[in-house]
């Protein structure tokens, strides 16, 4: 079974592996010992408040085991709130509109403007699965297993959620987007860049950016193609999210120019169909054409676990065997929540 969970100390070196895995671009993850255990760190002291009643600076990461190996398959995480603690930058897409009626002159043109418009929504972030693993519904798991956890504790997050989605870049980590700021505005590569916002220094953004809004048109051919594109390795995680109720309104990432989609949390599919269910300890798995793949997780904060089972759809109990039930710190009686994928 491949197991979901939060993350415990010892997952550090697993952890590193994946931000060595993932990439350039990859912000959430950045290749530097201090910073992740420090979101390791903050993981297990936020899955121990046990009194939060509004979203506040929690930031929840968890990994996918397999329970086999022990192998770490991937991380996921979600931010109960950003922008509280130290500034969440955007650019804002907009129009300005020239006009001149005296001379027949009409010209409406598009402008980014440096924004901190998502502060205190919920984030969706840190999705990575390893390549081996990168089958069965796998990927499809580990990221919506997050609404499921949304919807059983939803005082803990905001109304509204969203996700940055990686922006276009070449293999060596180049974006097109920064080549055109790091020339007008910084001397320092995107890598660089991406990695100083990923550790948390982000002085230099607001010492260095524009401060006043950008003619997109006076931005090379190149940096406005890839305004609001997403990176080919993220269309994947993108078309989900577009499944569950995201939707691009026009707020891109201040390096790459990759879109943020947002939701309104009530409003995703999979916690609109999530339902919380009794469970029912069984000698054998069900077995039948009629099965289907479902998300499965507890009710637990600290306990919490999260897999893929095979069940009917429709069920009104969860039908679990012991080992299943053991994985998932369930017990029979207590209460499951699933959805089907």
């Amino acid at each position: 079974m491949l197991l979901i969970r939060p993350i415990e100390s010892a997952d550090y070196q697993a952890l590193y592996s994946c931000a060595v895995e993932s990439g350039h671009g990859f912000t959430s993850l950045p290749v530097d010992q201090t910073l992740l255990e420090r979101r390791i760190s903050r993981a297990n002291e936020a899955f121990k408040k046990a009194d939060v009643e509004a979203p506040g600076d929690e930031g929840y990461l968890f990994v996918m085991e397999d329970t086999e190996s022990g192998e770490i398959a991937g991380v996921s995480g979600i931010e109960a709130a950003v922008g509280l603690t130290e500034a969440f930058w955007h650019y804002r897409l907009g129009k300005v509109v020239h006009h001149s009626e005296k001379h027949n002159i009409y010209n409406a043109l598009e402008t980014l403007t440096l924004c901190n418009d998502y502060t205190g929504v919920s984030e969706l972030c840190t999705l990575f699965l390893r390549e081996p693993y990168r089958h069965s519904l796998n990927g499809r798991t580990l990221s919506r297993f997050r609404m499921l956890f949304l919807a059983q504790f939803k005082q803990r997050f905001s109304d509204w959620v969203i996700a940055e989605m990686r922006g276009v870049s070449d293999e060596n980590g180049d974006s097109p987007f920064w080549q055109w700021l790091e020339q007008h505005f910084f001397s320092m590569d995107f890598p660089k860049a991406d990695y100083l916002s990923g550790v948390g220094d982000k002085v230099f953004i607001a010492e260095l950016m524009p401060r006043f809004p950008i003619y997109t048109s006076l931005l090379s051919e190149q940096a406005r193609a890839v305004i609001g594109k997403v990176h080919d390795n993220t269309r994947p995680a993108l078309r989900l999210l577009e499944s569950e109720g995201f939707r691009f309104r026009g707020f891109v990432d201040i390096f790459d120019a990759g879109p943020t989609v947002e939701a309104e949390v009530c409003n995703l599919r999979s916690v609109r169909n999530s339902r919380v269910v009794p469970v029912e300890i069984v000698n054998e798995a069900a077995k039948g054409d009629d099965l289907q793949p479902h998300i499965v997780c507890n009710t637990k904060l600290q306990a919490f676990r999260a897999a893929q089972v095979q069940c009917k759809p429709g069920i009104d109990s969860l039908a679990l065997t012991g080992e299943q039930a053991r994985h998932l710190n369930l017990e029979h009686g207590d209460d499951a929540r699933i959805v089907a994928l």
